[in-house]
Formats: structure tokens, C-alpha cells, sequence
């Protein structure tokens, strides 16, 4: 019982029974409206039409009495005027004296019966205007109710001389209201079994990609990523959603690899300068290292312990600019850029460089973090000048472009491959693939300038061609900066 209640309240049956009720709602009023237009509009015609026979009738039952003389060729001529109309209409007839008692009928079952109206009719034809309209047995002469309007026949000085009631079976009117109505059913019933089955289909292809949706995220809670939603080209926002969807688990199964990958780049940093320290420890304890090789050893412990140091110290500035917030103001960024130069010159001194600085001697007011940017400037510096040739000419630059002021560092050395470009500014990502050969690089310094620059909402571009490797970020300009930059770049 649970489980159907809950199947009930599903998302599916919400929609199909939502749709079927307004479905149901709409031919139940549809059908009442039909019912009263179109019972009252047969009723209207056919009283219409047996006023006029019955208007007819009764002129001429008033020309008769008034013409003839004889009892019996009133009768006579009566009898056949009024065979000859019921005939044309179905509509029989029942002609009376002033005193409400029949003189002829057409109807058979009535032959030789003693007719008289009833009080209530008789007055009503001769009290009312419109005579009478109603349904009635004719105080029980009728085994059915019969459908009658009846009027006064008057003579030409206008007094009351006879009596018309115009009859027909009341199932006979409702014949053709009855039809209608059959048809209007049967459509009714093929519209909502079509409206059902086109509901069900609809609701069904709706429900279906959710319910993959539930299966993924159950999957995705168990660390499984590699489900995906199809959405068939679908272009609604069913098909939106799934979409995004698959995208939300792209990306999710992307975090899971570059987790995997950060855990085994880690470990293994974290492994060679710890094997390094732990194992020449332990020889110098043990007396496995002679005790005149002791200081060379002990200055290895030394320097794997400041490179464990370091990495540790890079990877909890990653975590705090992660988790820090910027302090945007505005700053001159070509002042920012020589503090960056400055702190790098005993570096680029030692690997020989020539250093090309396209700094202006204005200043450049820019807005953002002035000790993030600073940082993003210093480590593009560093990286630059690690694979710089020996002796090759290391170029910084600052260009005014509109709203932005870009920053480009350049150097000469080996063509980074177009491959890899995507990957420089991934975690521990290293060009040359060799943990050995830098040992003081963690392939953290350009994760962390794209780390700064998401945080600024800014880009940067990477290009590498022939040996010239450019990389350039873009900084906002100040307000008051803009038309400057504006000019320089006309």
C-alpha cells in the first residue's frame, strides 16, 4: 500500500492526473454547455414550428366556424385541414370548443374518446397571451408526456370560439437532441483517449531523463562518474537540463581525476625529499656513512628539508589565496611590475639574461588585489626565466588596450608543444615531465597565477613558436585610466 501511494505521488502521475483533470474539467463543461444550447435550441425550433402549425390551425378553424353552417361540414373540412398538417409535421392536433371539450382530433389512440382539456390548460390558452406551452398526458389520456402548445381560435370580432393544442411525443423531440448528444459522447471518449495515451507519451519522455538523473546522482555518491544522461537532441529544457547535467558530470569526473592525480603528484613530492632525509638519517646513525662524508650528507638533509619546507609553504599560500578575499583597489601597475623585476634580478642575473622592460614612465592605475597581481607578475618572472636560453634576452612588457591594461612576459628557450598548453596551468604539472631535473620547481607557480586571475574574473593567453614562449594576462583599468588607454590604443 505504501509503495502504491508512493508511486501515486510521483512525479509522473502528478502530471498525467494534473493533464487528465483539466482534460476531464473542460468536455464536462464543454458537454453542459452543449446540453443546454442544444436542448434549448431543438425546443425553441420545434415550439416555434408547432406555434405556426398551430396558429395556422387555429385560423382556419376560425374561418370554417365562421363560413359553414352545417355542423357536419365544420367537421368534415376540420378533419381533413388537419390530417393534411399532421402529416407534414408529426404534430397532431386537437381542436376544442370554448369550453375546452375536443370536437376532433387527429390522433388515432384518441378516437372515440371523450376528451376534455384540463382547467389548467384551458385557462392558461384563454388567460395567457402566448397560450400555453408545457408537457402534459392529457389527464392521463397519454400513457407518455406529450410536448403541447395550445391557442384560442377567435372569430372576427375577436371572442373566443374554439381551442387548438398542438401535440407531439416528447421522446420524439428529444430524438435528434439525443443523437447530438451520442455523438458528442463518442467524440468526447476517442478526444480523451487520444488526450490520455499523447499525456501518458508526453509525461513518460518528461519523467524519464529525471529519473536518469536520480540513477547518475545515486552513481555519482558512490564516486561512480562515468554516466551520462541522453538527451536525443532534444531542444526543450528537458534537454537543457540534461545537458548541463552531463556537463556538472564532466566536470565532476574531471575534480576526481585532477584529485587523483594532485594525491599522486603530492605523494611523490612529498616522497623523494622524505626517502632522501629519512634514509642518509638513518646511515649517518648507523655509522653506514663514513663519518667524513657526514657534513655533504647532512647538507642534503638540509636542502630537502627547505625544499619540503617550500612546497608545504606554496601549498598553503594556494589554499589561503583560495579561500582569502581580494582587497581591490586601485594601484599603479607599472610600479607593481618593477617590484616584481627587482626581486627577480639575482635569478636572472645568475642564469645570464638580458632583461627588455616595456614599462611606461607614466603611471598605469589599474583595479584589483595589488598583492595577488604582484605575485601573478613575479611567478610569470620566475617560470620565464627557469627555461629561458642562457644568455637570451628576457622581455616584460605593459600595453594599454581600452578597458584593460595587458601584461605580457616572454622569453627564448624550447617550444612548449601545442599539447601542453592546456595542461601549464594544471597542479604539479611540469613541461619536461622530470622530477629530477628541477628539483626546486612543484608545477605550482602558473596554477597559482590562473588561480589569481579566476579570482580577478581576468584571462590569460599563452603562445609558443619557434623557441619565443609570450604569456599575457589582462588587469581592469581604473576609471580615471581608461581614456588613456583608450588613446593609446587609437
Amino acid at each position: 500500500m505504501k509503495e502504491l501511494k508512493k508511486r501515486f505521488r510521483s512525479l509522473y502521475w502528478q502530471q498525467f492526473s494534473l493533464i487528465a483533470g483539466i482534460l476531464l474539467l473542460t468536455l464536462l463543461l464543454l458537454g453542459a454547455s452543449f446540453y443546454a444550447l442544444s436542448y434549448n435550441y431543438l425546443v425553441r425550433e420545434k415550439r416555434e414550428e408547432m406555434q405556426t402549425r398551430a396558429q395556422v390551425i387555429a385560423q382556419m378553424t376560425a374561418d370554417y366556424l365562421a363560413a359553414s353552417e352545417a355542423d357536419q361540414e365544420v367537421d368534415s373540412s376540420l378533419s381533413r385541414m388537419a390530417g393534411v398538417a399532421s402529416m407534414m409535421t408529426e404534430v397532431n392536433f386537437l381542436i376544442c370548443d370554448e369550453n375546452g371539450q375536443a370536437m376532433l382530433t387527429t390522433d388515432n389512440a384518441l378516437a372515440g374518446k371523450s376528451i376534455r382539456l384540463p382547467e389548467e390548460i384551458r385557462t392558461q390558452i384563454l388567460e395567457n397571451e402566448n397560450g400555453f406551452e408545457g408537457n402534459t398526458t392529457l389527464s392521463g389520456l397519454y400513457k407518455l408526456r406529450q410536448f403541447a402548445v395550445g391557442l384560442p381560435v377567435r372569430s372576427a370580432e375577436g371572442q373566443v370560439v374554439g381551442m387548438v393544442l398542438a401535440m407531439i411525443d416528447a421522446s420524439q423531440l428529444m430524438r435528434l437532441w439525443r443523437s447530438f448528444t451520442g455523438l458528442f459522447f463518442m467524440i468526447s471518449a476517442v478526444v480523451l483517449l487520444i488526450a490520455f495515451v499523447a499525456s501518458s507519451f508526453m509525461s513518460m519522455r518528461q519523467i524519464q531523463p529525471i529519473k536518469e538523473m536520480v540513477r547518475g546522482t545515486r552513481a555519482y555518491a558512490a564516486g561512480n562518474f562515468d554516466i551520462r544522461i541522453e538527451d536525443e537532441g532534444r531542444g526543450d529544457e528537458i534537454g537543457e537540463l540534461a545537458r548541463s547535467f552531463n556537463m556538472m558530470a564532466d566536470s565532476l569526473s574531471e575534480t576526481e581525476r585532477q584529485r587523483r592525480d594532485f594525491i599522486a603528484n603530492i605523494s611523490h613530492e612529498l616522497k623523494t625529499p622524505m626517502t632522501s632525509i629519512a634514509g642518509y638519517t638513518d646511515g649517518i646513525l648507523d655509522g653506514t656513512i663514513p663519518q667524513k662524508d657526514e657534513r655533504r650528507y647532512l647538507q642534503i638533509i638540509s636542502d630537502e628539508s627547505h625544499r619540503l619546507s617550500r612546497l608545504v609553504r606554496r601549498m598553503l599560500d594556494i589554499s589561503q589565496i583560495q579561500s582569502q578575499e581580494m582587497h581591490k583597489e586601485d594601484f599603479d601597475l607599472c610600479e607593481s611590475m618593477r617590484i616584481a623585476l627587482l626581486s627577480m634580478e639575482q635569478k636572472i642575473n645568475d642564469r645570464g639574461l638580458d632583461v627588455e622592460a616595456d614599462i611606461p614612465e607614466d603611471s598605469v592605475m589599474v583595479r584589483g588585489d595589488n598583492e595577488l597581481i604582484t605575485q601573478v607578475v613575479y611567478n610569470l618572472l620566475e617560470n620565464a626565466t627557469k627555461f629561458a636560453a642562457p644568455g637570451s634576452t628576457l622581455y616584460l612588457g605593459l600595453a594599454c588596450r581600452g578597458e584593460k591594461a595587458v601584461v605580457t612576459v616572454r622569453n627564448t628557450g624550447n617550444t612548449i608543444p601545442a599539447q601542453e598548453i592546456p595542461l601549464l596551468f594544471e597542479r604539479f604539472h611540469k613541461s619536461d615531465k622530470s622530477r629530477s631535473v628541477d628539483k626546486d620547481g612543484y608545477g605550482l607557480g602558473l596554477y597559482v597565477v590562473k588561480t589569481i586571475l579566476n579570482q580577478h574574473k581576468e584571462k590569460i593567453t599563452v603562445t609558443s613558436e619557434n623557441g619565443v614562449t609570450a604569456f599575457s594576462f589582462t588587469v581592469q583599468m581604473a576609471d580615471g585610466a581608461r581614456a588613456y588607454g583608450e588613446e593609446q590604443e587609437q
